[in-house]
């Protein structure tokens, strides 16, 4: 089924952060803790299928030469909606997340999906990119940061009360710092091309290239081309 199929790519196949290595502000900044991760992940993905589904309904009728505002202005609508919700039932995520909210209208992931999915395809596939895509990039987010809680603090925060404290006594401040960040998202690209390297010598062919879908290849990169 193609809905499944267009759900799952985003998630691994297409992985926005450990396969386009996009959204890297909010992915580094954010990771310090899993309750973060997850609440980052959450907004992203609810803008990601609102404004995937609203630019889909509306390819049709808004003007190519005007379609990069125009997606602007209604991912802007869906991240003041989020915005709002969160200040409202979750107000001490909201002000733990602070500015990364509002700056998903500018997230590469939220954008790239409009011009490369959304724009192309009808209303349910590109639902169902904007999910996969959102659950790829929380996965990715989630993993990070428990990473860099465990090792950096001791813990693992689920969602407010609900944490792990106190699992080791030997915390690895570095990790929590803005460099661990770029550390612990470089070993895991590493240890994930490297998979991908041994899974294709086993199969007889060459390691895999990287993808051509991060912002060096996005059609906005490339107006002036």
């Amino acid at each position: 089924m193609r809905f499944f199929s267009e759900m799952t790519r985003g998630i691994i196949k297409e992985n926005p952060t450990f396969r386009l290595v996009l959204g890297m502000c909010p992915t580094l900044a954010l990771t310090t803790s899993l309750e973060n991760a997850i609440g980052m992940g959450v907004a992203a993905t609810f803008v990601l299928i609102g404004s995937n589904a609203a630019i889909s309904a509306l390819r049709n009728v808004i003007p190519s030469t005007i379609r990069i505002p125009s997606y602007i202005v209604l991912i802007a609508a869906f991240v003041t909606t989020i915005d709002l919700l969160m200040q409202a039932f979750t107000p001490a995520l909201a002000e733990s997340l602070g500015i990364y909210i509002p700056l998903i209208v500018v997230n590469c992931i939220i954008l790239g999906r409009a011009e490369a999915f959304a724009c192309k395809n009808p209303v349910l596939y590109s639902v169902a990119d904007g999910l996969g895509m959102g659950l790829g990039f929380t996965l990715s987010l989630s993993v990070i940061a428990t990473i860099r809680e465990f090792l950096g603090n001791g813990s693992v925060t689920l969602w407010g009360n609900l944490a792990f404290q106190n699992i080791h006594n030997h915390a690895i401040v570095l990790v929590v710092l803005p460099a661990g960040g770029f550390v612990t998202l470089g070993l895991i690209l590493a240890f994930i091309n490297h998979v991908q390297a041994l899974a294709a010598q086993k199969r007889g062919e060459a390691a895999p290239l990287p993808l051509e879908l991060d912002c060096r290849h996005c059609s906005l990169c490339n107006l002036g081309k």
